[in-house]
């Protein structure tokens, strides 16, 4: 997978999460994909200041990242 494969796909796992986010005044931005296995991403409106941010990292950001890019070995939040 090319670098622009692999950043399309992880733009497609943001798209499928943004919803969730929008609903709750929040948001989500990729920031930067480093050695084709770690996303960066920045949580933005009231997703950052939250208390179930970490959580919403874990089970739902990461987790559909990695449903459309399986060789994504780690999931940041970058403030």
């Amino acid at each position: 997978m090319t670098h622009e494969e692999l950043t399309l796909n992880v733009l497609k796992a943001l798209n499928e999460i943004r919803p969730f986010l929008n609903s709750d005044g929040g948001d989500i931005s990729l920031v930067s994909i480093e050695d084709e296995k770690h996303v960066k991403v920045r949580l933005e409106g009231a997703c950052t200041g939250c208390s179930l941010s970490i959580s919403t990292m874990k089970a739902g950001v990461e987790t559909t990242i990695k449903k459309y890019a399986p060789q994504i070995e780690t999931v940041v939040n970058v403030i």
